[in-house]
């Protein structure tokens, strides 16, 4: 595949910044329409609050299995990915993440599944830029450890505006939003891809995580 300037960025930091990603009026509609669609089933989205060890209280997730629409952006963006991060990659899975004010996220690695991630905002409540960062040194292998900040690792903040999205290496960078959320709430969408002919490629689809699903 060739090779384009946001591809030689993204190898040689972990990262890369994707303004105007997606329009802001698609993703707004998606957000309205989301909650409408809950809405009407008789659901609260409050119901997928949960709060694991990256979050410092409570925030809305919900996956792509729980609401389909949002494969439309995973599967949809794809190609444009794939050339941004100058790889043939296949998607495994998409969520939607809700924060509230003050809220972060601490630094961590993500599964295999994450090999190529995107944060796309998709909107704030008060227009506030809120920043990702990303470690800009690599890591051989993702640990399960979770830290408050970087320490001494060299990283970069890119801060994000709706409709802006940041390309990330999560399984070889950590990452986190180390600010609290400058905005009364944010919704963002978390993409995730696979090289399709990596070490990771069998994650393609979140196959093996839908297995042990099955097993379990």
């Amino acid at each position: 595949m060739k090779q384009v300037p946001e591809a030689e960025t993204y190898h040689r930091d972990g990262s890369v910044a994707l303004p105007g990603l997606f329009p802001v009026e698609v993703l707004h509609n998606f957000y309205q329409q989301m909650q409408a669609d809950f809405k009407a089933a008789g659901q609260s989205m409050r119901a997928f609050a949960t709060q694991g060890p990256l979050l410092s209280r409570e925030a809305i997730e919900i996956y792509a299995y729980q609401y389909s629409p949002m494969l439309a952006f995973l599967w949809g963006l794809t190609p444009r990915i794939a050339l941004a991060a100058g790889r043939d990659l296949l998607p495994t899975y998409a969520y939607f993440r809700l924060y509230q004010r003050g809220d972060i996220c601490r630094v961590h690695w993500d599964r295999p599944a994450c090999e190529h991630s995107v944060s796309l905002t998709v909107a704030y409540g008060e227009d506030r830029p809120w920043a990702l960062s990303v470690a800009t040194e690599r890591s051989p292998a993702p640990q399960a450890a979770v830290e408050e900040d970087f320490g001494q690792q060299p990283f970069q903040s890119i801060a994000m505006q709706a409709g802006d999205g940041v390309l990330y290496q999560g399984v070889h960078h950590r990452h986190g939003r180390l600010t609290p959320n400058p905005n009364s709430w944010s919704a963002h969408l978390f993409l995730h891809w696979v090289d399709r002919n990596g070490d990771y490629k069998d994650h393609a689809f979140d196959r093996i995580a839908i297995e042990r699903a099955k097993r379990g």
